[in-house]
């Protein structure tokens, strides 16, 4: 709950899980770890690429800015629920969240609009995103809680 399971790293260019249960669980399934690499190598692409439209998009100048993206899904194990969630935030602000429920992206500001708009079009992504998050994500946190009881 609340904490960093991990992150990726640029720099060496590989997922590094940031919890004892989680750096087992990668030592144990290698493959797992590739696979976290590998989309975090893809992620970085994509963050990068997406910074520069913004930039250009807004007029905004050189400098740092940051495009942050926070995902993952919530399931309760006595009714079963799953809540996914898929958002962005740019500039230490929120920026865009997907909604599951509408297969719509909402804009928290004014500039997030026209990308809002571009990624409502984006039909097979959206209904990915929740299958992802619906079947998927819940299957990860349960192997990810069944190799976490001894830490947790």
């Amino acid at each position: 709950d609340e904490g960093l399971m991990g992150y990726c790293d640029s720099n060496i260019k590989t997922a590094k899980p940031k919890q004892d249960w989680m750096r087992k669980l990668m030592e144990r399934n290698p493959e797992h770890l590739e696979w976290y690499s590998g989309r975090c190598l893809g992620y970085q692409h994509y963050f990068r690429a997406n910074i520069n439209i913004l930039k250009r998009r807004l007029n905004l100048t050189e400098g740092p800015h940051v495009l942050q993206r926070m995902n993952g899904c919530e399931w309760d194990d006595e009714t079963g629920e799953v809540i996914g969630f898929n958002q962005y935030g740019y500039n230490g602000e929120d920026f865009l969240a997907v909604d599951l429920k509408t297969l719509t992206w909402t804009a928290s500001k004014s500039q997030a609009v026209f990308t809002k708009h571009l990624w409502d079009a984006d039909k097979a992504t959206l209904e990915h995103y929740k299958i992802y998050y619906t079947y998927e994500c819940p299957d990860l946190l349960k192997n990810y809680l069944h190799h976490g009881k001894s830490f947790l």
